[in-house]
């Protein structure tokens, strides 16, 4: 076992122990909590008819449940990382587990709409706390041999949670009740809060770090009300408040960046952002993810209101997605580890980009089965994507910015789903405003189909953004993990500074 140690020798304060082996159930149990995290932000989707039945409101006022739900969990990141560092990484994920579960209870019981909103506050408190923190005791004790490994495991709840939200929501809301949305969290939080005494690693705080509160109030401020106009643009009341909130939200944003570029101990060591492969998560890595998570919010829409196929039957076909996402992920690691990440980027980009045009050419004449293999095939791509950035990011980062850099890095993750939805509605207005008012774009007449062509046409022109990107990589990136000990030596990570 080797100990991160201060300038003295002795251990350094509040760290972590990096240990020579990685702990697949520790990985496993982290990826779960990540799973009912994920999963929560959307499989209210689905429930929202009937809450609004239940508590005689509007449909759509029931949407400030989600809009809260994710917006706290997007804020709480932040401050997640600088709590594990000042308590310890167990006790707050332990404590984030008990609260997600406690929340989830809460929220089935809820009476009325204000009560079931504050539930999930408190709710994507917990979330917020699991998603970097469970990550951090995960990286921390992976050596970078096995790190391609580690996050194979943690990219999955991410792939799967859009995906099975629609069939998990529709199911226990039809068959049983909405309620059941929250309850089945219940047996799960508590397997996972037993399951996380026993396997993550006691780890003591360091109780004399202090917190960045100018840093965290303009990220908090800036991330919240980035994830308010995201939400705004994604729905029908896009416009002018939709716009004045983004950019209040990068405004705060970029505050807190020059901020913390000053500050003696800010909130975020920026510094990270010099590391190549790190900085690909918030350029090419941003936009790929944004492009991957409109087509969850884009396919079931076409299925239903273009085609005109009833809930379920999308609901199965979307899940082919699922079935590429599973089917290749065994495959995903040999795959990078042959051709390196460059490679598999710059593939998993341009293949994806094919999978979109090829959807923008479907009808509801085209056979099934050629409609699902080619679903098969997207999720595949993806999971390929996603996993490649999930552990390049980290490739090269040293151990003393790894807090900083798995905070930066949720943070991103969370925007950039909040922006795939924004931007795939926001496409989907202005090709059906062009074709309302007999405009080009292959957006014509009373095709219903047309808006929804258009927009995956669209979205398969910005994923080739995140292609020029990785185009732009050095050749060896990340090899000190994709090839352990194959390394060229101008492709080693840099060590730290003494």
């Amino acid at each position: 076992m080797n100990t991160r140690r201060g300038p003295s020798g002795a251990p350094a304060s509040g760290t972590a122990t990096t240990l020579d082996t990685w702990s697949p159930r520790l990985a496993l149990l982290v990826a779960a909590t990540f799973f009912m995290e994920f999963l929560d932000g959307t499989v209210l989707t689905t429930a929202i008819p009937s809450i609004a039945a239940d508590f005689s409101v509007a449909a759509a006022d029931v949407n400030i449940t989600m809009t809260a739900y994710l917006m706290t969990v997007a804020m709480g990141i932040p401050l997640s990382g600088w709590l594990a560092e000042r308590l310890g990484a167990r006790l707050v994920f332990c404590v984030a587990i008990a609260t997600f579960t406690t929340a989830s209870l809460l929220c089935a019981l809820s009476q009325d709409l204000t009560m079931l909103t504050l539930s999930r506050v408190l709710q994507g408190a917990g979330g917020a706390m699991m998603v970097p923190v469970g990550s951090l005791v995960v990286l921390r004790g992976t050596p970078k041999k096995d790190l391609l490994r580690a996050t194979a495991y943690l990219v999955w709840p991410g792939l799967l949670a859009p995906v099975l939200a629609p069939l998990v929501g529709g199911a226990l809301t039809s068959y049983l009740s909405w309620h059941w949305i929250f309850l089945i969290n219940i047996p799960l939080g508590l397997a996972a809060f037993l399951a996380a005494l026993r396997l993550v690693p006691a780890a003591a705080g360091d109780g004399k770090r202090r917190l960045d509160w100018p840093g965290l109030a303009l990220t908090t401020l800036g991330v919240g009300a980035l994830v308010v106009g995201l939400e705004l643009a994604g729905g029908h009341a896009a416009g002018a408040p939709a716009a004045v909130s983004v950019a209040a939200g990068l405004l705060f944003l970029a505050g807190a960046v020059l901020w913390m570029g000053r500050a003696r101990n800010p909130l975020f060591n920026l510094a990270v952002f010099a590391t190549r492969t790190f900085r690909a998560t918030a350029t090419g890595g941003f936009v790929y993810r944004l492009t991957i998570s409109s087509v969850p919010f884009l396919l079931p829409l076409m299925f239903q209101n273009g085609f005109g196929w009833d809930p379920l039957h999308a609901g199965i076909l979307v899940a082919a997605v699922f079935v590429g996402n599973i089917g290749i992920k065994p495959a995903t690691t040999p795959l990078i580890r042959r051709f390196g990440f460059k490679p598999m980027l710059v593939f998993a980009s341009l293949a994806s980009a094919a999978t979109f045009v090829l959807c923008s050419l479907l009808d509801a004449g085209t056979p099934e089965p050629l409609i699902f293999a080619l679903l098969v095939g997207s999720g595949a791509f993806r999971s390929i994507g996603f996993s490649a950035y999930a552990t390049v990011q980290y490739a090269d980062v040293v151990p003393a910015q790894l807090p900083s850099a798995n905070a930066v890095s949720a943070t991103l993750v969370q925007l950039a789903a909040g922006a795939g939805i924004a931007v795939g509605a926001l496409l989907l207005r202005i090709f059906e405003s062009a074709g309302t008012l007999g405009g080009p774009a292959g957006s014509g007449g009373g095709d219903p189909v047309a808006p929804y062509r258009a927009a995956f046409l669209a979205i398969a022109a910005v994923m080739l953004l995140s292609t020029l990107d990785s185009l732009t990589l050095p050749r060896h990136a990340g090899a000190a993990v994709s090839r352990p000990g194959r390394a060229p030596a101008a492709a080693q990570p840099p060590r730290p500074p003494a």
